[in-house]
């Protein structure tokens, strides 16, 4: 009878025993902080901060302006650039519309002008010629009106040219050379633009300040971060587990979260990211049995619409996986 009675209880201890192992392997834990994305709202343009408009804590959402850089230099460089806009505008527009009206008549008249003293200076010179042929000029008198026919010729080709210039008062190269101009001063006055427009600083995301770091009136170079943001609206939490429990992970997974401060709720996750890489832990301890501990990173996503969860916040994590004896 004794060795019966201990036959049952070793039999209930190991069903105890499977069972107790079969409910292990139904669940895997872990304890971690919660994160949050978070990004860092820089200086495009060094300058003194003429305005901050936000305060930790403030909800942004996106294309709130968070800081303003003072930009009274810009300004003048935008005037300036407009200036040299309008100017290379007004000279390709005299290059294409030509000669004023009563520039051209002028030129007409003076070419006239010149033609008519041509052919009075050609006919008198034609008549002397004749003269002088026939012995009733002298050599003086033919000379004399062949010099003023030279000179009237020579007046009629420059009233010619100066004709003929006006009427095509610009060269295609002067033109195409106003218009790179005109090119070259709209990207001036777009440049100058852009540099006031970076002094706006302006949120990319939705999220809420979790760190200001400069003041109004500090002096910032570019690149130099002045807000922190974090979107709150999903966090994560990391967790760890052993070689033999990765397995039993999967994308998608669900999870069960709990917090300190709500211990009786669970919150939902899914498990979104789980490590290629293995690592040591703890990672301080290097000996040769404490190296073959290997874990790896499990990233558990966690809805937070009501913004209970903040970035730093201990947590622990649960994930459901299926027992050895449902398989």
């Amino acid at each position: 009878m004794r060795f019966r009675a201990i036959k049952i209880w070793l039999m209930i201890f190991f069903w105890l025993l499977v069972l107790s192992c079969s409910k292990d392997a139904q669940e895997i834990t872990g304890s971690g902080s919660i994160e949050a994305v978070e990004l860092s709202v820089s200086a495009k343009i060094g300058g003194v901060v003429e305005a901050l408009l936000v305060e930790e804590g403030s909800e942004l959402e996106i294309g709130d302006t968070v800081a303003v850089i003072e930009h009274s230099g810009l300004d003048l460089q935008l005037k300036q650039a407009e200036a040299g806009l309008e100017m290379a505008k007004a000279q390709l527009e005299l290059l294409l519309k030509g000669a004023r009206s009563e520039d051209l008549r002028q030129a007409e008249e003076g070419l006239k002008q010149a033609k008519v003293n041509l052919d009075l200076a050609k006919s008198d010179y034609q008549r002397i010629q004749n003269l002088y042929e026939n012995d009733n000029a002298s050599k003086k008198q033919r000379d004399d009106a062949e010099a003023r026919y030279q000179v009237a010729l020579a007046q009629y080709n420059s009233a010619q040219a100066v004709y003929k210039k006006i009427q095509n008062l610009a060269r295609p190269e002067e033109i195409r050379t106003a218009e790179a101009r005109l090119k070259q001063a709209e990207a001036g006055v777009e440049l100058a633009q852009k540099a006031i427009s970076d002094c706006y600083l302006i949120s990319p995301i939705k999220g809420v300040v979790t760190k200001k770091l400069v003041e109004r009136g500090e002096l910032v170079a570019p690149g130099y971060p002045l807000v922190t943001i974090s979107q709150l609206d999903k966090v994560y939490l990391m967790i760890y587990v052993t070689e033999l429990e990765l397995s039993k992970v999967k994308l998608g997974q669900e999870a069960i979260v709990k917090i300190d401060a709500e211990p009786k709720k669970d919150f939902k996750g899914k498990v979104v990211y789980i490590s290629p890489v293995a690592e040591f832990t703890p990672k301080n301890i290097q000996t040769k049995e404490e190296r073959v501990k290997l874990v790896f990173g499990v990233k558990i996503g966690i809805d937070n619409p009501e913004g209970v969860f903040k970035p730093g916040l201990p947590a622990d994590a649960s994930l459901k996986v299926q027992s050895l004896s449902s398989k």
